[in-house]
Formats: structure tokens, C-alpha cells, sequence
């Protein structure tokens, strides 16, 4: 699977940044939580809404419109989300951000 740098490191800001990469349909959210960085879909697949504005509990966020969680490290969701969101592997390195697309 290739890597792609979609983002530079200082672009986290408060420990997100959401970006867009070529072939993919939704924007993704990428996240720094503590040490590890976590990269989503930003959408909920409950109704839409970006994710990228819900708080952080843990290893999930949460939708601020209904409150479905998902997962950061497998994009796994609870109700009322439907789906999960797809969920990528994330690295830091050279001051860059870099997601493995499938």
C-alpha cells in the first residue's frame, strides 16, 4: 500500500487538520491525541455532519450533531451511526504527515 504526505506536522492545529486526497470521496481528518496520530473519514455516517468539530473521549470521537462515537484506531461506530467511517494508518516523519492509502 502506498504512503502519501498529506499534511505538514505545524498544520495540526489544536491537534487537528483535515484534508483532502486525491481519489478519496470524503475529506479525511487526521488527529494527534497524546503521542499517537489517527487518521478518518470526516463525516458521520449517521447524517453527515463533519466529525472534525466532536470532542475527543478516549480513542473515539464523537458527533456533535447525535452524538455517534467512532473509533479513531478502527473507524468502528455506535448507534445511531449506521456504518463505520474508514479509518487509515497514520505516521509522522520528516516534519510530514503521511496516511497508507488502500
Amino acid at each position: 500500500m502506498p504512503w502519501i504526505a498529506v499534511a505538514r506536522v505545524e498544520q495540526l492545529e489544536n491537534g487537528r487538520v483535515v484534508v483532502r486526497v486525491e481519489g478519496e470521496k470524503t475529506p479525511v481528518l487526521i488527529l494527534k491525541v497524546g503521542e499517537e496520530l489517527f487518521a478518518i473519514s470526516d463525516i458521520c455516517t449517521h447524517d453527515k455532519n463533519p466529525l472534525s468539530d466532536g470532542p475527543i473521549e478516549g480513542h473515539s470521537i464523537k458527533c456533535t450533531r447525535h452524538g455517534a462515537r467512532f473509533d479513531l484506531r478502527t473507524g468502528k461506530a455506535t448507534l445511531p451511526a449506521p456504518r463505520p467511517v474508514k479509518a487509515y494508518r497514520a505516521k509522522e516523519e520528516g516534519g510530514q504527515i503521511w496516511l497508507e492509502l488502500p
